[in-house]
């Protein structure tokens, strides 16, 4: 795990480029589509979060994340004639995204597969495949594999209509990526705290919220901590309510944004109710309000989280290896997932 998160700025920059190559095609597929379906489970949703605001804030298009037992399981008949279903899986061998894939080529929608493998069924069965370039990834949680789905996510908004303004942005990831790949000055702090906490709640906003989320997955599969979950407007809703002294909560922020502000405040109001507060990312004053701030990349809020995930990587690498754990092995885990057991 620790060898594919060094990897991962070569991954992403090899990952656009292949984007770049495919660029017509995904014009083309997308031609006369008026909204815009993610099809994913795991990690690979969690990047399909981060798709869908990139596309609704930067292009103006109407996008979703389908439900995938809406085709396994109740066999609904949608009219996709207008939609362009973009379907993420690391594998690309993952049996329900694949059948969703053909569920939704048969309902009338173009498709366009982002996995891992160019010889996958989801690649080779969708119109437009879009291969990330992460090779082979060994350790079972998701890193490398992870920053490309991201990266493809953010090069196939900057080649639809309204994007370009996205590769500017986006030709200053990859060096940044490769950055925070070596910053490991405060995660051995970051490691204390949560090796420390028994009770961890993860909170974003916006684009950022697939972020929080994936940190939270890696924190429940690599470390085996029982993690929440939660968008800082959920939070907001009720379940703060339960904020008290021994919960850590892991804010993650871009570094710039409508969203950093109201974050900036509710890390100020977690640590009024005696939470520790982690921030990942932000600016500093976000690290005024917490007790514990780990750095996050130098980029603006549309194409922070392809580097935001990266430090937290680090930490949760860390965090597996002083409890004693395996982080390239967690238990029960494997690449290919079965939704529903056999």
């Amino acid at each position: 795990m620790r060898r594919e998160i060094a990897e991962q700025g070569a991954a992403v920059a090899a990952t656009l480029a292949e984007v770049r190559r495919r660029a017509a095609e995904v014009r083309a597929a997308a031609s006369d589509r008026r909204r815009i379906l993610f099809v994913a489970r795991g990690s690979s949703d969690n990047a399909a979060i981060y798709g869908r605001y990139l596309v609704e804030t930067q292009l103006g298009v109407p996008a979703a994340l389908a439900a995938p037992s809406v085709a396994t399981h109740y066999r609904a008949r949608l009219d996709l004639s207008d939609a362009l279903v973009v379907s993420v899986s690391q594998s690309g061998r993952t049996a329900e995204i694949v059948e969703v894939q053909r569920w939704a080529g048969s309902m009338g929608a173009a498709t366009v597969a982002i996995s891992n493998d160019a010889e996958s069924p989801l690649a080779t069965e969708s119109d437009v495949p879009l291969t990330t370039q992460a090779g082979t990834e060994r350790a079972v949680p998701a890193t490398k594999s992870y920053t490309s789905q991201l990266a493809a996510l953010a090069g196939l908004a900057a080649t639809l209509e309204g994007g370009a303004g996205l590769w500017p942005l986006l030709d200053r990831v990859p060096a940044e990526v490769t950055r925070l790949e070596r910053a490991e000055e405060a995660v051995a702090g970051a490691v204390d705290l949560l090796a420390a906490s028994d009770d961890v709640l993860v909170t974003g906003r916006g684009l950022a919220f697939g972020t929080a989320l994936e940190v939270g997955l890696k924190l429940e599969e690599t470390c085996l901590k029982p993690v929440r979950g939660l968008s800082y407007a959920d939070l907001r809703h009720g379940p703060i309510a339960v904020v008290g002294p021994g919960l850590t909560a892991v804010v993650v922020a871009a570094q710039d944004g409508p969203m950093l502000a109201p974050v900036i405040e509710l890390a100020g109001d977690l640590a009024e109710r005696g939470a520790r507060v982690l921030a990942v990312g932000g600016n500093p004053a976000l690290a005024a309000a917490s007790t514990y701030h780990v750095p996050g990349p130098d980029l603006p809020e549309p194409v922070a989280p392809i580097g935001l995930i990266v430090p937290a990587q680090l930490v949760v690498e860390s965090l597996a290896r002083r409890l004693g754990l395996d982080p390239d092995a967690p238990r029960g885990l494997s690449k290919v997932t079965a939704t529903d057991p056999s």
